[in-house]
């Protein structure tokens, strides 16, 4: 059982805050996946040449990049969690806050983009199963 039960009014009003967050979180996320494939396909393009010249300060500062951007990530989302929600999925921007219906616990389901808590799924359902409130 949670520690905390939010209304849907409480995680309303954090939806700003939240939107700021997972935004940024988001972007961050996405960017360092382009970096990580980056890093990636020079790895393989060197590998199927049977070796090559790789541009070391090229390397480095995308992974220099890679860890900054990782560490973004991991502090938005200790921030989403202090506000007392479970990040879920960084692709769609989804985050669930624990929540009783009907004398069970169950999730409030927010996604980024939108503007008011409108769903909720059960602790072993996910957001495919939303339902709405």
């Amino acid at each position: 059982m949670a520690e905390r039960h939010f209304t849907p009014n409480e995680v309303a009003a954090l939806i700003p805050t939240l939107t700021e967050i997972m935004g940024r979180v988001m972007a961050a996320h996405a960017e360092a996946a382009t970096v990580r494939e980056r890093q990636r396909a020079e790895q393989e393009r060197i590998s199927l040449a049977g070796g090559g010249v790789l541009d070391r300060a090229a390397w480095r500062a995308d992974s220099e990049r890679a860890a900054g951007l990782t560490r973004r990530v991991q502090d938005g989302l200790e921030r989403i969690v202090a506000l007392g929600g479970a990040p879920k999925d960084l692709g769609l921007g989804l985050v669930d806050f624990p929540h009783l219906r009907g004398g069970a616990e169950v999730n409030l389901c927010w996604k980024h983009g939108e503007r008011e808590i409108r769903y909720w799924h059960g602790l072993d359902e996910g957001y495919t199963a939303r339902k709405p409130l």
